[in-house]
């Protein structure tokens, strides 16, 4: 069927205004309503959408109703009852207006909250009465037959088309709409709901019809199967009749239909946001707060929800969760799902027993740092405090066991110390009281945590009281208080603690932990010993005796944690290198066998253990003992020490420049001379070396040159790490002996040396660069060297003297005079 378009709606709708005339009351009000009829339809006119189905059969169904209008006005049967006439003719406009609005639901268009309002208007003129029905009254019978005798026959048929449509696509009874919302399709309840609505809206729906026909129940089982949109617009009634009658709450509490609601939460953000709504103006009914914590996934929902961008949605729910907190376990239940304001009032204002019952769950609860972060900002920390200080047995025991807990974030470790804590855990660690000892545990975790903050220093008698717990202690206990005292002894701003835990024999108290069974303990033990071992210098051999030196060798061979490994290796490597006694000690128990296995096994080289290594071969290569730098060459240690210096972290090989160096110092007098011609087995021409110009020998002559060691050196000067520059300068500066440093040069300069020895000049140190100075001193006498490099390393060099350290300026004086860029006795220095 081919409707009217709104070119011709628009004048019928002036038209039907003007026909009227003001007998009434009535019949004003439809006057006016038509009349704003028409200047609202003109506002479509432009519209193009208004021109494609279905909003144009909506808007056809419109226009019927605006001909029986006019059909109706011009009728001699108008005089007899106008205002029952009007009245219904004002109704089917309404309905009709009402069609065009749902029609496009979905489009946005201007003038549709005009058209409501008017509607709303035609509506009220109108009584709402259950004999309005499909069948039509007698005197819209009248109208009818009047008008079918007036319009021609394609006009009856057009009207005839439209009122069949109209029965198949509109509620025209209540009756209609119940049969729809209970067992429609998914169309049939679209319809059904928006009809509601307008029920609702009109304030049709009363309690009774709504008690009679069920429609509470109706809605509630239709929401856990229709779609969507239908879902959508279920929850919006739902929402309407509560909105109209706060009564209808009770009717509303069943525990499926609140599943239903809370199955909404999860699914897309408009329909979440009605039912979180609509959930919340339900909480004030005792059975819902009861019943709707206790269905599964919903605290859940809420707290996201909550934690969410939509800001009405989360006021909501922040209103739903604050009912909700009235029971203590839902107060749980939101903690468990990161939201901790319930939990913490309850530790702040609840009852003793409400306390221990939050302080029990925050104790059991597998925390991230995000959130032990949240609790400790949300203001958890200073019940549990004064929970601990002044509750009874079991409040101790729960808070202790929840700070324990939150202890292990740093930022929780401030509040802990700024709530003045560390007395009472340090009275309670001294208790002999047999109820308190089970609390001794918590309190000896939490102050193992508590130490790794510098604050802990401002007290330097807590470490020794500490000490002087330890032989008095269960091993947990013992292990904690280890655990607390290395990080206090640890701190960078510790060395007065340090030294009045030397003083106190603290290498001594800890030693026989080295027998221990328990593996936390004597671990705990050991790395305190190691972070002592540090300070004591000189007396660490005396300290720790050869028996235990000799316990510390066996750890380091047979241990099969890395991280003890590597402890055992630091103390060792911090016994005093020209310690003669430490050294045959270690000698004695085949050390030196142990950590070339250790380095042999594995493929990588980089963490703390070989960086300790690194440091005990140290010991082993002195250049004043060539008979030990023999003993090592001959257990494997040079090519240890290559690997360390080609795959280690920047300090092993900084430590292995540091042996190289050590052992290439004597390379020049080890070497072989040329053999005679005469001899009959002269050496190979491999063995001979080019820089120490003799016959050279990994193992007896220790050469930098065949051991490879050169090329890494260079690498580390070429790297963005300068810890190592030092040590490598000074390995290299062994290739530049005067009898051999024309050699040497040749030689650093082949591998691209030079360079690298420049940009520790630019980026070094003052003792790196005046030992990079010293070396380009030689190299710069070779005049093939000085137009080479002679150009780059003038402006690294002036800009050295200019802006250099005083101590760097007589020798870049002369090394730029070398240049020829000044006299040797310039007065610009």
């Amino acid at each position: 069927m081919e409707g009217k378009s709104l070119s011709v709606i628009v004048p019928d709708a002036d038209e039907a205004s003007s026909s009227v005339t003001k007998d009434s009351e009535t019949l004003s009000e439809l006057s006016h309503s038509t009349r704003k009829l028409g200047v609202i339809l003109n506002e479509f006119k432009e519209n193009k959408i208004m021109e494609t189905s279905p909003i144009r059969k909506a808007v056809d169904s419109l226009e019927t109703e605006l001909q029986r209008a006019k059909a109706l006005v011009a009728s001699p049967l108008y005089s007899s009852s106008p205002n029952k006439r009007i009245e219904e003719i004002t109704e089917n406009l309404g309905r009709s207006i009402g069609l065009v609005l749902f029609a496009s639901h979905d489009v946005s268009l201007t003038g549709k909250e005009k058209l409501e309002t008017l509607r709303r208007e035609m509506m009220s003129v109108a009584q709402f009465s259950a004999a309005s029905s499909d069948s039509k009254s007698d005197f819209l019978d009248d109208v009818e037959t009047e008008e079918n005798e007036e319009d021609d026959e394609e006009e009856e048929n057009v009207v005839g088309e439209i009122v069949e449509e109209e029965k198949v696509v509109s509620c025209s009874t209540v009756e209609d709409i119940v049969l729809y919302l209970k067992c429609g399709d998914d169309e049939q309840l679209k319809l059904a709901l928006f009809a509601l609505d307008t029920l609702i809206k009109d304030h049709k729906a009363t309690n009774e019809w709504i008690d009679s026909e069920g429609i509470v129940p109706i809605l509630f089982n239709r929401l856990t199967s229709a779609k969507p949109l239908n879902r959508l617009s279920i929850i919006q009634n739902l929402r309407s009749l509560v909105a109209q009658n706060d009564g209808i709450k009770s009717k509303m509490t069943e525990v499926e239909y609140l599943s239903a609601l809370v199955k909404s939460l999860t699914r897309e953000e408009e329909e979440q946001k009605e039912a979180v709504s609509l959930l919340s103006s339900l909480s004030d009914v005792s059975d819902v707060r009861r019943r709707i914590g206790r269905i599964q996934g919903c605290i859940v929902m809420l707290v996201a929800i909550f934690n969410g961008e939509d800001q009405t949605a989360s006021q909501d729910a922040g209103r739903l969760l604050a009912a909700l907190s009235s029971n203590t376990q839902n107060a749980l239940h939101m903690a468990e799902a990161g939201y901790f304001k319930p939990l913490i009032k309850y530790l702040t204002e609840g009852s003793d027993m409400s306390k221990i019952l939050m302080a029990t769950a925050i104790s059991r609860m597998e925390l991230r740092d995000q959130t032990m972060a949240s609790i400790g900002e949300d203001g958890a920390i200073p019940p549990l405090v004064k929970m601990f200080k002044e509750g009874k047995l079991e409040s101790k025991l729960s808070s202790l066991s929840a700070l324990q807990n939150l202890s292990t974030l740093k930022e929780n470790t401030r509040r802990l110390i700024n709530s003045g804590i560390v007395p009472s855990l340090l009275q309670l660690m001294f208790s002999v009281t047999s109820v308190l000892m089970t609390l001794r545990e918590p309190a000896s975790a939490i102050l193992a945590r508590i130490a790794k903050s510098d604050s802990m220093l401002v007290n330097h008698g807590i470490a020794l009281q500490m000490f002087s717990l330890l032989n008095l202690s269960s091993p947990i206990i013992q292990h904690h208080l280890l655990e607390a005292l290395n990080s206090i002894a640890s701190h960078s701003t510790a060395s007065k603690v340090r030294r009045k835990m030397k003083e106190n024999g603290s290498i001594q108290l800890l030693l026989p932990f080295l027998d221990q069974t328990n593996p936390k303990t004597r671990t705990g033990a050991f790395n305190l010993i190691y972070t002592l071992s540090k300070e004591l210098s000189d007396e660490l051999t005396e300290q720790l005796g050869e028996t235990h030196l000799i316990i510390i060798v066996n750890i380091l061979s047979s241990s099969t944690s890395e991280s003890e490994k590597a402890t055992a290796a630091g103390i060792l490597s911090n016994l005093p290198v020209n310690d003669k006694k430490a050294t045959e000690i270690l000698k004695k128990a085949n050390l030196l066998p142990v950590l070339v296995s250790i380095c042999s096994k594995q493929t990588t080289l980089s963490s703390h253990l070989f960086e300790n290594i690194a440091g005990i071969l140290i010991r082993f290569t002195i250049t004043s003992d060539v008979k030990l730098q023999l003993y090592s060459a001959e257990n494997k240690v040079i090519p240890v020490l290559i690997k360390l210096l080609s795959e280690g972290s920047i300090v092993s090989k900084s430590r292995a420049a540091i042996s190289l160096a050590q052992l290439s110092r004597n390379s020049l007098n080890l070497r072989r001379a040329k053999m005679s011609r005469w001899l009959c087995v002269p050496p190979s021409v491999e063995s001979f070396c080019e820089v120490h110009n003799g016959y050279c020998f990994v193992k007896s002559s220790f050469c930098l040159v065949k051991a490879g060691g050169v090329p890494l050196l260079i690498q580390v000067l070429k790297g963005n790490e300068r810890e190592g520059d030092e040590n490598v300068l000074d390995a290299l500066s062994n290739l530049l002996q005067e009898e051999i440093w024309e050699n040497g040069c040749g030689f650093i300069e082949k591998l691209g040396g030079i360079e690298a020895v420049i940009k520790v000049m630019e980026l070094g140190s003052l003792k790196t660069k005046e030992k990079a100075v010293w070396i380009l001193e030689r190299v710069f006498r070779v005049e093939e060297y000085r137009v080479k490099y002679g150009e780059s390393a003038q402006v690294v060099l002036i800009d050295v003297a200019q802006n250099g350290d005083l101590q760097l300026k007589p020798i870049v004086a002369k090394l730029l005079a070398q240049l020829e860029l000044l006299q040797v006795q310039s007065s610009y220095f």
